[in-house]
């Protein structure tokens, strides 16, 4: 008839700590992306963004 004695601050400090990890793998999932992965993002745009700019035609103040 005795029940299990339960201390409460060690009980909320485990349970904040599972939601902390159950937080933390979500971000993970969300946002984690590799170094190499940011890099090649990176120098892919780089890439798009200089075709683009090589691809303008400038025209000139003149009329001409």
């Amino acid at each position: 008839m005795s029940a299990e004695i339960v201390n409460l601050r060690q009980f909320r400090k485990k349970q904040a700590r599972s939601e902390k990890e159950k937080q933390a793998e979500q971000n993970r999932v969300t946002f984690g992306r590799t170094k190499a992965e940011k890099q090649l993002t990176h120098s892919l745009n780089d890439k798009a963004d200089k075709a683009h700019r090589d691809g303008r035609i400038e025209k000139d103040d003149d009329g001409a």
